[in-house]
């Protein structure tokens, strides 16, 4: 295995440097998963704008279709973005897609409704959808890495939480300024106006994100790479998926749980509180602000824990924990059918995914090489997302409308957790606490157990 340079040990070491990275990979993240839980939470609203019919189910499904069409160009930005940042760098790449995303995402706040452009209004709606999910293809799993790469080999996860922290925060503080907008203004307001200027913020936002971002330096990891490697400096996908191919199964094997649960919980519940349980704006709206909080605040506890347990019992953890409460979760949802019973309810779906998001993150680094590691990570992470988690608002109400049955997205998350838990532990490798490969002719990591903390070298 290779040993790190002194430049990256002196790197590693300085703490308040890792600080500044985590605050600037968390910046751009917050500002991409802030723009795509508005999304989710203005459904209603867009629905009425963009697609209005008698049928609200209807204008539900035809809203989270165009939701789903951000999730199938986003694997396309994923490898576009990922050649580039594993080409010229990390840095650059947040930089660019943080404007991107934060750009495209006001541009939704001024498109005109239905009624003034007639079908133009959904087609802009598509196309910028697609703009966000290039943008957003990118950004994410660079974020990720650019944290991990430069973050102590026994302390990898206690840092790299900070990008599962952004985004809960991120959806909080998107459903926090929709309920309170809402509750201000009122519905009316909010469907003929006021869901506009929340997706306005964004711009400011992604401002302040870029000048954070900007004033970061280089991934220590990727700049040793490049110092040592004398050929080829970027890979086409399919020269990537044949090199990484398997650890790209593997790893999407687990992260199709979290995927799936983290739509479910995050953007279909909002809409299941109000269409089916029958809550209002606001309240299913605090719900999620409540819930999201308390799971953001579980994230550096869940870094610390799975550098000291290892990944694939952090893994299980989470499919078990799927396993057996989802659709418990759901029951005391509907039963209670009030703003303690939502929030109790998200509580206890929230500590599920918690454990699969924060392990998720750090793994999407460990498992890859330096020299392929943006582009394998993006094809990995956004090809699971773009088939299980775009499709989950989708899937959710089409399966209740399907069958009938309020519970009908619980079962399905559930049975996903269970193929999960025997996929990870038959195939999944430990990577806690072991050095990140450089190159992709290294051997892969073995499934042995993690090393202790105590037996860990500090890097």
């Amino acid at each position: 295995m290779q040993r790190e340079s002194t430049v990256t040990k002196s790197e590693h070491t300085d703490t308040g440097h890792i600080k500044k990275v985590m605050m600037g990979s968390a910046a751009g993240t917050i500002v991409e998963w802030f723009d795509f839980a508005l999304f989710g939470y203005m459904a209603v609203y867009i629905a009425q704008n963009f697609f209005p019919t008698e049928d609200k189910m209807a204008g539900l499904l035809a809203t989270f279709a165009v939701f789903l069409v951000s999730f199938i160009v986003r694997p396309l930005g994923g490898i576009y973005f990922g050649r580039l940042g594993d080409r010229i760098g990390r840095k650059k790449i947040l930089a660019l897609t943080v404007l991107l995303m934060s750009g495209s995402t006001a541009a939704i706040g001024l498109i005109p409704t239905y009624d003034s452009i007639g079908i133009w209004a959904p087609v802009l709606l598509i196309i910028i959808r697609c703009i966000q999910g290039l943008s957003a293809g990118g950004e994410y799993t660079g974020a990720t890495i650019y944290t991990v790469e430069h973050s102590p080999m026994n302390k990898r996860n206690s840092y790299a939480w900070a990008m599962s922290g952004a985004t809960y925060f991120a959806f909080a503080l998107a459903a926090g300024i929709s309920a309170g907008l809402a509750a201000i203004i009122g519905t009316e307001a909010m469907g003929d106006w006021g869901w506009r200027t929340i997706f306005l913020l964004a711009v400011p936002m992604g401002i302040v994100a870029f000048f954070i971002r900007d004033h970061l330096a280089e991934s220590p990891e990727f700049q040793q790479m490049r110092a040592e490697k004398k050929g080829q400096l970027s890979y086409s996908a399919s020269q990537v998926f044949k090199a990484e191919g398997s650890n790209i199964v593997k790893l999407g094997g687990f992260i199709v749980l979290y995927a799936l649960s983290f739509y479910i919980f995050s953007t279909y519940m909002n809409t299941f509180l109000r269409t089916v349980i029958g809550l209002s704006s606001v309240q299913s709206l605090t719900a999620n602000m409540v819930a999201l909080l308390f799971v953001t605040a579980l994230t550096p506890l869940a870094g610390v824990i799975s550098d000291r347990v290892g990944r694939r019992r952090m893994m299980q953890f989470a499919a078990v924990w799927h396993a057996l409460f989802t659709i418990p979760a759901y029951m005391i949802v509907s039963k209670g059918a009030s703003l303690e019973a939502a929030i109790f309810g998200m509580l206890i779906i929230g500590i599920g995914q918690v454990a699969a998001s924060v392990v998720a993150v750090t793994l999407l680094s460990e498992m890859f090489p330096t020299d392929m590691r943006y582009t394998a990570s993006s094809m990995c992470y956004n090809i699971t997302f773009a088939i299980f988690g775009g499709t989950a608002p989708y899937l959710a109400i089409w399966l209740t409308t399907q069958t009938g049955s309020y519970l009908a997205p619980a079962f399905y998350v559930t049975v996903v957790a269970v193929l999960c838990f025997f996929w990870v532990t038959v195939l999944m490798p430990e990577t806690a606490n072991k050095p990140l490969r450089r190159y992709h002719t290294e051997p892969a990591h073995d499934a042995k157990p993690a090393v202790s903390m105590g037996k860990a070298s500090a890097s």
